[in-house]
Formats: structure tokens, sequence, C-alpha cells
């Protein structure tokens, strides 16, 4: 029979406000650097004060940090250094002779705890959950030395993951470095390229979506401004719009198509794009989104696409954008002249056939990640779904295949 006992008696909630001299010299953690859902810090931190004029809590290697505010995104984390973080991070510190802090961690990521903290929150603009509630939450607590164990094999199922994660990680810096070195900067131009309007190099006009409500069935995917960033649109995120005849050939994104974001409130955001993928079905886009369609015979889409994506290709674009009071935005003229630098079709073709092979090695690794994510995903259900003896020994038994 497993016991429950309330958080609060095997931990403290601890608010303690950070002195100025504290603030101005231990690293600062704020919720934008811890990635949801992993338990670790988001991609890019590094631990260094911020002069923020606000009060601070004060937090150890001993405790563990829970991001209070909208608790679906499930922000956990194991600091192993003294710092400072924001009062939306709530430290937590476990008493050590009856709660295992690795073991809080992996609670705290657990799917049946994510849900009870998410259906809790009070606050309809920004929703958070209150410390006290969250003191008087019962959680499972075995002995001691069972939470280590357990800790213990989620860590190791933590590992790949983690793994995988770094390198899906360094490899997306790889095709814009081979970009640069096969074609130079593109903003400078250095090797002295002709430049062409993108407008005269495209196979149809720029081309603004339909802006058809989505619903969540209908005849075809409608790809929006937040399917965009990854290399192919993820469809599976699409919503549905019914289009037929005149419209649908007029909204259609075709397999090879760059869709890119036109019209969107952030800056950071706005030429964000996506190539569309080989698919069966049809898929349509909507009035934040562009189509743009490459003449194959002079640009190779995928040329085009990573220019985009380069800093100093994004730099000429931006460019060309406008701002108005609501949001950032460029249309259809605008676009067509931005100058692209216009190397050798072969040279193109070359940079092409690199991108490919180099696409589906990021394919696996997504892969390898899903799996990797699956899998913890599923040890920490069966390690707090109450039974813990049984379920410690099948988490054993799957991590040791990993």
């Amino acid at each position: 029979m497993i016991d429950y006992i309330e958080l609060g008696e095997v931990a403290k909630i601890d608010r303690s406000a950070a002195s100025a001299k504290e603030c101005a010299e231990l690293p600062y953690i704020g919720l934008e650097h811890i990635e949801k859902d992993t338990g670790h810090f988001a991609a890019g931190y590094e631990p260094r004060p911020e002069a923020l004029l606000a009060t601070k809590f004060r937090f150890t290697p001993k405790h563990v940090l829970y991001g209070k505010l909208r608790p679906y995104l499930n922000k956990v984390l194991l600091p192993s250094f003294d710092g400072v973080c924001t009062t939306e991070i709530l430290p937590i510190l476990p008493n050590e002779r009856k709660l295992d802090r690795a073991y809080l961690w992996a609670y705290l990521l657990s799917p049946e705890f994510v849900s009870w903290a998410s259906e809790s929150v009070s606050g309809a603009n920004l929703p958070r959950i209150d410390p006290k509630l969250l003191a008087d939450h019962p959680i499972p607590l075995p002995p001691l030395a069972e939470q280590r164990r357990i800790a213990a094999v989620l860590a190791r199922a933590d590992r790949p993951r983690r793994l995988r994660r770094y390198a899906l990680e360094l490899s997306a810096g790889y095709l814009q470095a081979v970009f640069v070195e096969m074609f130079g900067e593109p903003f400078t131009n250095p090797k002295n390229w002709s430049d062409v309007s993108l407008g005269d190099a495209l196979a149809l006009e720029p081309h603004i979506g339909t802006i058809e409500p989505a619903q969540d069935t209908g005849l075809q995917r409608c790809i929006r401004v937040g399917e965009l960033g990854s290399w192919f649109v993820e469809l599976e995120k699409c919503q549905f719009v019914s289009l037929q005849g005149r419209e649908l050939r007029r909204f259609q994104a075709l397999p090879g198509d760059i869709l890119l974001a036109r019209a969107i409130a952030s800056e950071d955001h706005l030429g964000k794009l996506s190539l569309v993928p080989q698919i069966l079905e049809d898929v349509i886009f909507d009035s934040h989104v562009m189509r743009l369609r490459t003449d194959s015979s002079r640009l190779i889409n995928l040329y085009l696409a990573t220019f985009l994506r380069t800093d100093g290709g994004r730099a000429r674009f931006m460019r060309q954008a406008r701002r108005t009071a609501v949001q950032f935005n460029v249309n259809a003229e605008q676009i067509s002249g931005l100058q692209v630098p216009l190397p050798p079709l072969a040279l193109q073709e070359r940079f092409a056939a690199i991108a490919r092979r180099h696409e589906r090695l990021r394919g696996q690794q997504r892969e390898a990640l899903r799996q990797a994510e699956q899998l913890f995903d599923a040890l920490l259900g069966q390690a707090f779904r109450g039974e813990l003896g049984e379920a410690a020994g099948a988490i054993e038994s799957l991590a040791v295949r990993m």
C-alpha cells in the first residue's frame, strides 16, 4: 500500500527574497530559461547575473525549481549552482531525510501532476498555481531508498534523450555553415554573384493565402504561421478548411513550395518559413502566410530557403519589411524586390543534394529523440501511478534496453 503525504510536510516552498548583492552577483534564471516538458535548461542558457529591477527568489543546488505560471508548460529544473530566479518560479527545498530531490523533480514532471496543476490554476490571463495549494498537494511517497532507485532509473532514461536533443541542436547550424562556405556571406556577397530580384526568379507571383476560418474537420489542411519554422511544415498540427475549384487552386501549396510568415506581431517571427513536404493530400495556406514557388531552372528552392534562414539573408529580407501600429509585415511587391545572389545552377544543385542528405539525417535524429521522449514519459507514468514497487522493476527493464 503506497503512502501519500502533503508536499508541504516533506518540503518547503522557499520564497526567500534575494538581497541586492545576491541579485547583482548570482546567476539569474527566468521562465524563458527552462525548456518545457524536459526538466532542463533551454538551449543557449548561460548562468550569469541579469540587472532586473524586481524581487527575486534565492535558490541553492539543494532546491528544485518549479514554474508556477502556466503550469501546463511543465517547467521544472534541478539547478547545480547558487542563484536567483524570477518570482514566477518557486524554489522547493526537500527534507533530505524524507524526500529525494531527483524523485521530486521527476514527480513534478509526471503527466498526473501536470494534469492536476493545469486544472488547479487561478487567473484567466496569466494562470498560476497557488503556492499554498501546491504545498497541500498529496504526493506518493515510498521509502527513501525506493525513491532513490526510481530517480536513478529515470535519470538513466533521461540521459539518452538529453544526448539526442544535444545532437539535434549541434546539427541545426550545419547547413547554414555549408551555405556560407559555398556561396559566401549572403548580405555582403563577397563572391560577387549577380543579384537577381526574387520576383524575377519565381515560377509564380508571391501569393497570400485564404482567410477561411479553421475547423476540426474539412477537406484541406490549412497551414498557418504557428506551423512554420521547422525545415518542413508540421502538417499534423494543422486544422482544416474546405475550398473547391478556383479557390482551391489559388491557395493550394504544392511539395517544394516555400511558405513564409508575412504578417505577425513579433519581429523575430516575421519571415520564419518552412518547405511543403511530399504529400498526397491537399493543403492550403492562410492570409498571414505567403507562398514562394521558385523557377527551378534558375533558383533552387532549397538554396532560397537556406538563404532566407541565414543571418545575412534575413538582414536583406528585413530591409524589405514594414512595421504598422500592430504588426510587422511584408507584401508581395516588397518580397518581389528582394535582391538574392544567384550562383550557377550546378552549384545550387550541389548544395541542394547536401541539404537533402542533411535533412534525412535530421529526420533520423528527430525520430530517435521522439522515441527517447516517449519512453521517458512512459516511465514517468509508470513510476507515479500508484504501483511503485512493480513499476520500478518494469522501469529498470525498459531502461536497460536503451
